[in-house]
């Protein structure tokens, strides 16, 4: 009887132990980085493809080096985007609610082709573009036929964008953190840790940056020291797949966008 007793006892703390250590273990918290405005100086935009990871490259379609750029970003083994004009952005490629779809399709066409090698898809400015829940939807079926994924920049609280691709389940996320609203190192280091400590809460964060001086110098300092962190920097298919097409609290409640 003893010996059962002794044995007992011993299950029972392995099995303390064994939760213990499980619940000890880390969460896995994930980070995805996109640049964007690039295209519009070579050298700058080289900085980008020099960052030690797989940064995210959003070229826009009207800008000097676009396919260029693209051509060597993706030799460099780098996701390329569309960074597509939305209004209140202006050009020949820039879309406006009061567009008809024939013209949407022949601008998106026009920007596709100025821009190679592209996987999907994010809004430059676009505010009032993707508030417009019918263009909007024509947007997601349309890079579904195309096989492309959709990434919300989230430029207005009002964005249907990322709720129109939920509803017929394309690829698509959401950014979280703008890192350089503001153009000093030290904001642009707080939002950087800001995006980091959001990914710990909730398990991913994308970040948006664009290709100032500031910005790439704070990312040449700080993105090697991810790891120690405990970040798994991964690339945007990645953090498509991580996310499920769910959207953050942020952006909507139990996982549907608002």
């Amino acid at each position: 009887m003893r010996f059962f007793l002794i044995i007992a006892v011993l299950c029972s703390l392995a099995g303390v132990a064994q939760a213990t250590s499980a619940s000890s273990e880390p969460h896995k918290a994930y980070l995805t980085l996109i640049i964007d405005d690039l295209g519009q100086n070579l050298t700058r935009d080289r900085r980008v493809l020099a960052l030690p990871g797989p940064v995210t490259t959003a070229i826009m379609p009207d800008t000097p080096h676009a396919a260029e750029f693209a051509r060597e970003a993706h030799k460099a083994g780098k996701i390329v985007i569309l960074h597509m004009p939305m209004d209140p952005a202006t050009g020949p490629f820039a879309w406006h609610p009061e567009l008809p779809v024939e013209e949407l399709g022949k601008r998106l066409d026009a920007a596709f082709e100025a821009v190679p090698y592209t996987a999907g898809i994010n809004n430059h400015m676009g505010s009032r573009m993707t508030a417009q829940p019918q263009a909007m939807a024509w947007l997601m079926a349309e890079l579904q036929r195309r096989h492309k994924f959709f990434v919300d920049s989230r430029t207005s609280a009002q964005t249907v964008a990322a709720a129109e691709a939920q509803k017929i389940g394309l690829a698509h996320v959401s950014r979280d953190v703008f890192l350089d609203d503001e153009r000093t190192e030290a904001a642009i280091t707080t939002q950087l840790q800001t995006a980091i400590k959001l990914a710990h809460k909730q398990g991913s964060a994308v970040m948006i940056g664009h290709p100032y001086p500031q910005t790439l110098a704070v990312l040449e300092r700080e993105l090697p020291k991810l790891k120690a962190q405990g970040i798994d920097w991964i690339d945007i298919k990645l953090m498509i797949s991580v996310r499920s097409n769910q959207a953050m609290s942020a952006h909507g409640k139990n996982g549907i966008y608002r």
